[in-house]
């Protein structure tokens, strides 16, 4: 359907942008996103996708709302505490745009449910705290031939990285989890509230890159972003031949949880993944 007068006027700033228009805007519009947690790196890009006009966003979390997520969760306001995480979400989305049709998963991601989950959707951003969730969106994505965006943040830093079928995934780079006990829990960790803020509104930015069909995504690169000296750091990576997953001669044939509570790694520093 072709803009109308009020969708003219609200994406206004976006369709004054050249590699954008009206015809970008209409392609925003029809755009189907999932992502998957509704913290600290899924609150922010949920809510710019939702100010963007994605047609169709689904919100998937298991959690309520603690008080000690409000720090970063920006979706997550004081009365929402003790709700529901992908109600919160919801009534903030619809309540910020009624062009998007938000779907909601009050559940988490499983092996018997995430094909399901993800099979509707034309681009998935993975924004989890735990190994269990992250090794098994990217293996469902790559089985599936979705693209993604993957995120994590602790303290002072973040980064993020973006997969298309035939680059890099994440088990590219990352081939299994750390041993069990490895890491340090996220609630030891910590992480500077707009941390989290930044790299999910670039993990929204990569998603818009993405139906748009401009710009470079980050394929095979990861983007690293340290606030303490204020730099960023783009990381070129390799499709690995020997992968397991998108390798030539793979070894994962099924999907598969790992019972792996902890944060993500990322060499000596563990990723706090909302």
């Amino acid at each position: 359907m072709p803009l109308n007068e009020e969708q003219i006027e609200r994406y206004s700033r976006h369709i004054l942008l050249q590699q954008v228009g009206g015809k970008g805007q209409e392609k925003i519009l029809n755009a189907r996103i999932l992502i998957i947690g509704a913290g600290g790196l899924g609150s922010p890009a949920a809510y710019y996708l939702a100010a963007a006009g994605v047609g169709t966003l689904g919100i998937v979390d298991s959690d309520n709302v603690e008080l000690s997520n409000l720090q970063r969760q920006v979706l997550h306001f004081t009365p929402d505490v003790d709700r529901p995480k992908v109600i919160s979400a919801e009534e903030k989305l619809k309540s910020l745009n009624p062009d998007v049709t938000v779907k909601t998963y009050n559940s988490r991601v499983t092996a018997e449910n995430i094909t399901g989950l993800i099979k509707d959707y034309d681009f998935i951003i993975e924004a989890t705290d735990n190994f269990t969730a992250k090794f098994l969106i990217n293996d469902a994505c790559v089985f599936n031939g979705k693209p993604f965006s993957q995120a994590g943040v602790l303290r002072f830093m973040g980064q993020t990285m973006t997969h298309l079928p035939g680059s890099a995934c994440y088990r590219c780079v990352f081939d299994s989890p750390p041993p069990r006990g490895s890491v340090p829990t996220c609630s030891e960790a910590g992480v500077l509230g707009p941390i989290p803020g930044t790299i999910g509104c670039i993990q929204a930015t990569e998603a818009l890159k993405y139906f748009l069909g401009t710009g470079q995504l980050l394929t095979n690169r990861i983007l690293m972003m340290d606030t303490l000296s204020m730099e960023f750091t783009t990381v070129d990576i390799n499709r690995n031949p020997d992968c397991p997953i998108c390798g030539e001669n793979p070894s994962i044939l099924e999907l598969k949880e790992y019972e792996q509570p902890v944060c993500q790694v990322e060499g000596t520093e563990e990723t706090k993944q909302r």
